[in-house]
């Protein structure tokens, strides 16, 4: 495994620089990232950006509004919170196995004498209270993990540049996004800087051995900051396009939050628009193109998908329940 340094803290150039290192780099290396963000908010890539923000909140602090390629739900990140990346080589059973990648988290507070733990399916907690949440985004053969670590963060700023939907809140049993969150700050016996912190993360990814660097060349680092103007700072991929709609239908499943919108005329499907914080291997957007142009029925539906493997796309679901989310 190598460590790719990278001190930008720019969110539209990192989320390119993840990116870059995916594709682009030599595919038979695992590589492990350590980075922080200007203010931003970051969203799942199956979100509805303009429901997942407080868009008044957002413009009036500068905040930065930029989709990432992995699904799950949206997260704010500042200078007080440090992200990891680790993009290894895929296996069969490496995709949804959060529990690998976030061990050397858990370890290091180990050190610190904070008892953290893994808690339900991708977020890390202390006494109850969320501090890391993780995600994943799967290719051919290379898997990309990363999460969030809240060190010393402004957490108010969560639940005013959030717009967390009240059934999600309700479903946790929660008062607030505020009071299910905390610091890692908070629980520490010592004090550390964000800095330090980072350091001692790093020393425990690779066990105590010589941490083996790759330094990205001018070059490269110019065609991250190509794929960043190109991607990530436009509007159509952190906003997109959104067509009108005259039905919503929305469930929770093991996998998340599942939303789908329909236009529909005459019976037919003309328009149709899989959101949610859910993680996927594959893009919702085939399954989009494979319902239009056929009618809103449900041997219709059922038949269309009916060979359709939907856990590669929806995570752990099955077909009696995407039935039930498009006609319940």
């Amino acid at each position: 495994m190598l460590y790719i340094p990278n001190d930008s803290l720019n969110p539209y150039y990192n989320l390119a620089f993840e990116e870059f290192v995916l594709k682009e780099l030599d595919p038979e290396e695992d590589y492990v990232l350590l980075w922080r963000n200007a203010p931003a908010v970051i969203i799942g890539k199956f979100q509805n950006t303009i429901e997942e923000i407080n868009q008044e909140f957002v413009k009036e602090n500068g905040i930065k509004v930029v989709r990432r390629m992995s699904g799950g739900g949206a997260v704010y990140h500042d200078l007080g919170n440090l992200n990891y990346t680790f993009i290894v080589r895929r296996i069969p059973d490496n995709f949804l196995d959060f529990k690998q990648f976030t061990a050397s988290v858990l370890k290091t507070l180990k050190m610190l004498g904070v008892a953290a733990e893994f808690n339900s399916r991708n977020d890390l907690t202390i006494e109850g209270k969320k501090f890391s949440g993780n995600a994943q985004y799967v290719t051919k053969n290379r898997l990309l993990h990363h999460g969030t670590l809240l060190f010393d963060s402004k957490l108010d700023n969560i639940q005013k540049a959030l717009n967390v939907s009240r059934d999600k809140i309700e479903s946790k049993g929660i008062k607030s996004v505020r009071s299910r969150v905390t610091n890692i700050s908070e629980h520490l016996k010592q004090k550390l800087t964000i800095e330090d912190f980072k350091q001692l993360l790093l020393k425990n990814i690779f066990n105590g051995r010589e941490i083996k660097k790759y330094e990205l060349s001018a070059e490269e680092k110019n065609k991250v900051s190509k794929l960043a103007r190109g991607k990530y700072e436009t509007w159509d991929w952190n906003y997109g396009q959104s067509p009108e709609y005259n039905l919503k239908k929305a469930r929770w499943f093991a996998s998340g939050r599942i939303e789908v919108r329909l236009n529909i005329k005459d019976g037919i499907i003309n328009e149709c628009k899989i959101y949610g914080d859910y993680f996927a291997k594959r893009d919702p957007t085939e399954i989009e193109n494979l319902l239009k142009g056929y009618k809103y029925q449900e041997e219709v539906i059922s038949t269309l998908l009916a060979d359709v493997d939907l856990e590669s796309y929806f995570g752990d679901i099955t077909l009696e329940e995407i039935l039930q989310l498009f006609l319940g």
